[in-house]
């Protein structure tokens, strides 16, 4: 079996000197996104891109964010408390992590509404050109939150599983 790494090429070109810059656009960014801002032009650039894991998807423009994650997101899940746990800046770059509490007020991944109150863990890097946000990978961990709705993505088969001791994880001679 063979594995190759490769290294960070994204960051190749990275600016340092806007380390201070690109943290603050991120945390005016977060804020507004808390207050339910609807002018997110003032922190994304017009070719902005969301690409996110599956189940998110990969959206090619501010409209596109708006209309098909964070309008749908909102309608999903009321009194939302967003928590950021860690952040770190370097250059043109700022990656976070943290979750969102929220109710589930609306229909989401097709399961009516519950109104269970969840908690979903997101992980964030924003690239940052021009003050503006013009890249950011995400990914937010909906089978957590599908578990805690009562559907499990994975029947039972998770590694967690092995965690528990339910099962013998494979390939331990390896």
């Amino acid at each position: 079996m063979t594995e190759t790494y490769h290294h960070a090429e994204l960051t190749a070109e990275n600016d340092l000197s806007k380390t201070e810059e690109s943290q603050r656009i991120v945390s005016e960014m977060g804020e507004a996104l808390g207050r339910n801002a609807e002018n997110m032009s003032d922190y994304f650039a017009d070719e902005f891109r969301w690409i996110g894991n599956t189940g998110c998807g990969v959206k090619n423009s501010l409209e596109e964010f708006r209309r098909n994650w964070q309008k749908p997101f909102r309608a999903a899940f009321h009194d939302r408390v967003y928590v950021e746990e860690a952040r770190v800046a370097q250059g043109e770059w700022v990656s976070a992590f943290g979750y969102i509490e929220g109710t589930h007020a609306g229909e989401f991944m097709g399961i009516a509404p519950t109104g269970k109150r969840v908690t979903i863990k997101w992980i964030d890097f924003w690239h940052v050109k021009d003050g503006k946000i013009v890249n950011n990978w995400v990914s937010v961990d909906y089978a957590h939150v599908l578990e805690q709705l009562g559907r499990d993505v994975f029947d039972g088969h998770g590694w967690e599983a092995f965690d528990r001791g339910d099962k013998t994880p494979p390939g331990q001679d390896a």
